[in-house]
């Protein structure tokens, strides 16, 4: 079949791979290059450096919305998204049928962040949807799903890779059947709809007033990228691993620093956390082990200002 691929991040990179394989793919449409990092360097996405490498042509509007025509004038047989970070326009749909990879069992988590979601909220199963696009968000007919265990190590990263895996086999024999003749599909409960926004920056923000599971569930969301934030006195350190601590202080509040020696251990809500990967600023990321080696930013007593909470 003639394909348009619509994605963004690495979790859409082997979906983009197994399409490339089994079918004609005429064109990819991925989010504009973004600047990145401190000194907002214009990065490529992930789709759009796979898309170089097989030589695919590219396609990359600030605003899909009106500026669609190209993509109809290649008159594809599908298009198919996954994680493509804009709305589909109802002309664009009118004229083209779109099946849409998502990352979660909607319709739990519609929205551009399913698996941060599901991590914030320490969840142990999500799974893959493979459904029709609609012009509501993520709301189109349900063709296939599976469900995806989450163990209690996975992050964002680890957990987008496992999704994208299966998305993409799911993907796979959804368009065989496709080949073959009209898809079976059934509408969404739509009594059970919650919803999963793409981020904004204050997500990205640890509250130690929250319980230490609250926590570590935020930071494995966000981990390794953008990272967790956690706000001090004299800078914003990144938080992208950590553990219940088992040593306590009865008389420390949220936010404080119990211990700097060897393991740098912040009071929570319910007890307390131990930070074990950690980027303070001018620094690379490191072990909170090798931080604390002759640092002097930190110091017991230290209490983290409290930003907006999550």
């Amino acid at each position: 079949m003639n394909i348009v691929f619509m994605g963004t991040p690495e979790f859409a990179v082997p979906i983009l791979e197994m399409l490339h394989l089994n079918h004609q793919v005429k064109l990819v449409v991925t989010q504009p290059d973004k600047p990145v990092g401190r000194k907002r360097v214009l990065t490529a996405s992930p789709v759009k450096m796979k898309a170089l490498e097989l030589g695919l042509p590219i396609f990359q509007p600030e605003k899909l919305k009106v500026n669609y025509q190209t993509i109809i004038d290649l008159a594809p047989d599908l298009i198919i998204t996954a994680a493509y970070g804009q709305m589909l326009p109802n002309a664009l749909l009118d004229q083209i049928t779109a099946i849409n990879v998502h990352g979660s069992l909607l319709p739990k988590y519609r929205g551009g962040a399913p698996i941060q979601n599901a991590l914030f909220n320490g969840d142990q199963v999500t799974g893959v949807t493979i459904m029709y696009m609609a012009y509501q968000m993520d709301s189109g007919d349900i063709i296939r799903m599976q469900k995806v265990s989450i163990d209690h190590q996975d992050n964002y990263e680890t957990l987008s890779k496992k999704l994208s895996l299966v998305g993409t086999k799911l993907l796979e024999s959804v368009l065989l059947d496709y080949e073959s003749g009209p898809l079976k599909s059934y509408a969404q409960d739509v009594l059970n709809v919650t919803f999963a926004y793409t981020l904004k920056p204050h997500d990205e923000i640890i509250s130690f007033h929250k319980t230490t599971a609250e926590i570590i569930n935020r930071i494995r969301g966000l981990t390794p990228d953008p990272g967790a934030t956690a706000h001090m006195k004299n800078g914003v350190i990144k938080i992208y691993e950590a553990r219940k601590s088992d040593i306590m202080d009865s008389k420390a509040v949220p936010g404080q620093v119990i211990s700097v020696k060897k393991q740098l251990i912040i009071k929570t809500k319910d007890g307390a956390v131990e930070l074990l990967q950690i980027q303070v600023p001018g620094k690379k990321q490191m072990s909170a082990q090798a931080f604390l080696n002759g640092q002097t930013i930190i110091h017991e007593g230290d209490v983290f200002i409290e930003g907006n909470e999550f």
